[in-house]
């Protein structure tokens, strides 16, 4: 067997990459052209420590301004990666600080960041009161809304169904079905968060169930309404979809059995 044919058949390593970004100064999580992304960066940096081409896969895509408090990726690898401490410290050193990896997590060789997650969380942030320091983390509402009636709204939501009425149109996914279970706002000193669990969510999903619970609370749209505009499975008839800089991506879920070390 020539030297080629070894290095061909060797198998790879699986890692897992746990992350946090300010999306703020990225065009969103995925490549594309022209125009700075977190995905981009991750490669070549990681791609000049190793020493090889990595290309990251990621647990979903996020849009030009939505932040990421807990953000996976998983690549592959010729050898193991021992000294794990010292290579995120270079890692992290290399990286915009607006980019942290937390954690390099040896997987099993078919773990998948995106397909094996079981479940996502996300968070939005609306600011309530005038601050220079929340522009780019929170969107800005100062007039009264029902915050009550928002609540009671968001019990809509828990069920497993299908959510088409909060889905960005023309999309390439096969089906709209999804398991939300759980849904409420919270009040937060000067903010109003909205957070939101599920299996899976849809492109634009979460944007669009705010500016929907929005119009609850402006008094624009009953409960029943609400209710109605779901069941309905229209796009049309939902509500604006909010600004970026308020959304958060809090957590990622996987089965305890594909990582190899535990967790």
């Amino acid at each position: 067997m020539s030297i080629d044919t070894f290095a061909a058949k060797k198998q790879l390593l699986r890692y897992f990459l746990k992350l946090s970004y300010r999306g703020t100064t990225f065009h969103g999580w995925q490549i594309q052209p022209n125009a700075p992304t977190v995905q981009e960066l991750i490669n070549e940096k990681l791609s000049l420590l190793l020493r090889k081409d990595i290309n990251i896969v990621g647990a979903g895509r996020t849009d030009t301004g939505v932040h990421a408090k807990e953000m996976y990726a998983h690549f592959d690898y010729e050898s193991s990666l021992d000294d794990r401490d010292s290579l995120l410290n270079r890692l992290n050193k290399m990286l915009a600080p607006d980019i942290v990896i937390d954690e390099l997590l040896e997987v099993q060789d078919d773990a998948h960041a995106r397909f094996d997650a079981i479940e996502r969380a996300y968070e939005y942030h609306i600011q309530r009161k005038r601050s220079p320091f929340s522009a780019d983390f929170a969107t800005p509402y100062f007039l009264p809304l029902d915050i009550a009636a928002m609540q009671e709204a968001s019990k809509q939501l828990i069920f497993k169904g299908d959510f088409s009425s909060f889905s960005k149109s023309k999309t390439q996914t096969k089906t709209n079905i999804c398991e939300l279970r759980e849904a409420f706002w919270e009040e937060r000193e000067d903010k109003l968060i909205f957070h939101v669990r599920a299996d899976r969510f849809l492109r634009n999903m979460v944007r669009a169930i705010v500016g929907s619970l929005l119009e609850v609370g402006k008094g624009k749209m009953s409960i029943s309404e609400f209710s109605e505009m779901i069941a309905a499975k229209n796009r049309s008839m939902a509500g604006e979809s909010v600004p970026a800089q308020g959304l958060y991506l809090t957590r990622v879920k996987y089965p305890k059995e594909i990582f190899k070390h535990g967790r």
